[in-house]
């Protein structure tokens, strides 16, 4: 069982590794524990927190923007200073390395799962990139990832279809923690769907054979050496709203259909409730897919037109109880929901 300096370690590098915003961060935890320490030991929780984050092998391989951890080398070394603690010279010779590298406009983020596997992401600085904000991973998908977990009979051994994949956190998260049988990620914008293709292998998953016709793929997916699960078989598909067949949804085969944060503009959402509609044609052959919808309220009135949309459209909906884990969103309780749809 972890002693609280090395929970608290832990909790500094969860939040580090993921990029999440400094501010949430533990500090005031860590300055307790620094008072409390005896003066010549109280180098030694920061020389952890240290190895924990900045000089952790996944930082090392897959590191976080340089300007965010410049600022956290910044704010560990005010704690050192405000201390009458032994020197680190660590912490300043990591500050030089990073001082001394140039911002890209990519940079990665790793989710860390509770076996301690992580999801590696990279992903764009910028919110808004390429004209597309699929480049960065948003909040309502580490939720949708969240509930997941805590429910992986709805995903195990079945055929998965995720709408808006972005850059895939959601679904590597589920293919890692719920046993998919396939997984079908897919997207439309070009680079998106470039970006998600070097996520998923980045996280040690083949691919099908490449092609936008998921139905064309067929043969199984290969394992990954070392994984604890079995892999499924991983399809990436490029999906346009707007034009989808049904007989391009049937030929998907989904038992479920999720999505997360693709509930922000007016026209984008009219296209997905118009898919969905065809999801309805599709019932009289086979047994309906189980559809969950993911969505931030950042405007109230946003969310209700959603609702009353989905009711012209004759969609029925409820909302999804709140889970209780706190795997991911460690620092925020965003206002995420997730409506389950019913064709």
């Amino acid at each position: 069982m972890a002693g609280p300096g090395q929970e608290l370690g832990l909790r500094f590098q969860r939040h580090f590794l993921a990029a999440r915003p400094l501010r949430s961060m533990p500090w005031e935890e860590l300055e307790q524990q620094l008072r409390a320490a005896p003066e010549r030991s109280r180098s030694s929780p920061l020389a952890a927190i240290l190895h924990q984050t900045v000089l952790h092998p996944l930082c090392v391989s897959y590191p976080p923007p340089a300007s965010y951890r410049r600022r956290f080398l910044t704010e560990l070394i005010k704690k050192h200073e405000s201390t009458a603690a032994d020197p680190l010279d660590e912490l300043y010779d990591a500050l030089g390395r990073i001082l001394n590298e140039e911002e890209s406009t990519r940079c990665y983020r790793n989710y860390l799962l509770p076996s301690g596997e992580p999801v590696t992401l990279c992903e764009s600085v910028a919110i808004i990139s390429q004209g597309t904000t699929g480049l960065v991973t948003w909040d309502a998908a580490l939720h949708l990832a969240e509930w997941a977990a805590e429910n992986p009979a709805v995903f195990s051994d079945r055929t998965v279809l995720e709408l808006g994949s972005g850059v895939g956190f959601t679904g590597l998260a589920i293919c890692k923690t719920c046993n998919p049988k396939t997984y079908i990620f897919s997207d439309y914008h070009h680079c998106v769907l470039k970006q998600l293709t070097e996520n998923i292998r980045l996280n040690g998953f083949a691919l099908e054979p490449e092609a936008t016709d998921p139905a064309r793929a067929e043969s199984p997916g290969q394992e990954a050496e070392g994984k604890k699960y079995q892999q499924p078989k991983l399809i990436v598909a490029e999906l346009d709203w707007g034009s989808v067949t049904e007989k391009q949804l049937l030929g998907l085969q989904a038992d479920v259909v999720i999505a997360a944060d693709v509930v922000y503009d007016p026209e984008v959402t009219l296209s997905l409730i118009g898919m969905l509609q065809k999801f309805s044609t599709l019932s009289a052959d086979r047994k309906p897919s189980e559809i969950y919808i993911a969505l931030t309220v950042r405007n109230p009135d946003t969310y209700h037109w959603f609702q009353a949309e989905l009711d012209k459209a004759g969609i029925r909906w409820q909302t999804i109880p709140a889970h209780s884990s706190n795997i991911f969103l460690h620092d925020t309780q965003p206002n995420v929901t997730i409506l389950q749809l019913f064709m």
